[in-house]
């Protein structure tokens, strides 16, 4: 390092002929210390919470995609139409005969690219709410009523900055699939820029991406406040005592209850919001008005079963949904703290 510092301290008539090796000390001195402050910043908690988050859904997303777009089939099927009236197998079969693995993780690549800002502004907003409305002093514990409420203002502000992705990825999660009503199958499937600027163009402006926003935040508000209430509930009665948190195998537990209870309770919202989404596609069979018109001829033609359409793939994907998820947060996030430099680091 000295030896650096003497050739870039010599004058120009005690230079060397080799102009090249005196130009590339401050390069040399540069590199690593950018990188040890890129190791710095990646290193701090928040951040590597941040990307841990971002990679637990985008792994925990891939993971359960057939399930989640067979569900999304379910969802959008009215009476009359049966083309994944299966089993949860032989829908899965039928989805890999006629598109191979690429029908399997039809949409995923959207919804990747929404659960990350999804996730982030979900969980950040959530302490955010929480410490600075919420609690009566710093660090309070919250009444489960009170994570409830804070949770549910957490999910209605993670919907409003990602929905448009949303309502992409059910787009494409149904376009190649074998509805003989939208007709045949393009050759090539527009992507997802394309596919949102096409409604943006056709189907009435920023009102087309947030088409179905209103049964989408009645059914989000509750589901993450329960999710919340539910996971931190169950996980402080999984502590035993003399612990101070539970262990992973009843962490992964906690998350499995919560998001049963949650999804169930929420489910018929969800269904509503698929209808929603698509309700414009020609050739599948609705039309809705409103969300209680929707509700009326939901119920009226497919009986109060057709506002539970796809809810067993979507209770099946829930377990390896969370363990993904938690396993992958905390790689992620222990790989990116044990990056912090270390003193004797600054001299490289």
């Amino acid at each position: 390092m000295s030896a650096m510092r003497g050739s870039h301290l010599q004058s120009p008539s005690a230079a060397t002929p080799n102009v090249q090796m005196q130009t590339s000390g401050p390069e040399s001195t540069q590199t690593p210390q950018q990188f040890s402050e890129l190791r710095e910043w990646l290193s701090q908690p928040v951040v590597a919470a941040f990307w841990g988050g971002g990679a637990a859904g985008a792994v925990s997303r891939t993971v359960v995609s057939p399930l989640e777009r067979l569900k999304i089939l379910l969802q959008v099927q009215s009476v009359g139409r049966e083309a994944y009236k299966l089993s949860v197998g032989q829908a899965l079969g039928k989805m890999w005969k006629e598109e191979g693995w690429r029908g399997f993780m039809r949409g995923n690549g959207t919804n990747c690219v929404r659960i990350v800002p999804y996730s982030a502004v979900q969980f950040s907003s959530y302490n955010f709410y929480k410490r600075n409305i919420f609690e009566s002093y710093p660090g309070a514990d919250l009444a489960p009523l009170t994570r409830l409420v804070c949770g549910g203002i957490a999910g209605i502000t993670s919907v409003f900055f990602t929905y448009p992705l949303d309502i992409v990825r059910t787009r494409l999660s149904i376009q190649t699939a074998s509805f003989s009503e939208l007709g045949q199958r393009p050759a090539k499937m527009p992507g997802m820029w394309a596919t949102m600027v096409q409604m943006h163009k056709t189907e009435g402006g920023m009102a087309a991406l947030y088409r179905g926003i209103i049964p989408t935040v009645a059914g989000v508000a509750p589901y993450v406040g329960l999710n919340f209430m539910v996971y931190e509930s169950v996980r402080k009665y999984l502590t035993y005592e003399g612990e101070q948190s539970p262990g992973a195998a009843r962490k992964l537990l906690a998350g499995a209850i919560s998001g049963a209870v949650a999804q169930t309770f929420t489910y018929p919202f969800d269904v509503l919001r698929r209808r929603f989404q698509i309700n414009t596609m020609s050739g599948m069979g609705y039309r809705y008005k409103g969300v209680f018109d929707a509700i009326r001829v939901i119920v009226g033609q497919e009986g109060v079963r057709g506002l539970y359409k796809g809810i067993v793939p979507n209770l099946l994907k829930v377990a390896p949904s969370m363990a993904s998820s938690w396993l992958s947060f905390e790689m992620t996030r222990d790989f990116l703290v044990g990056l912090k430099p270390e003193v004797n680091q600054a001299a490289l």
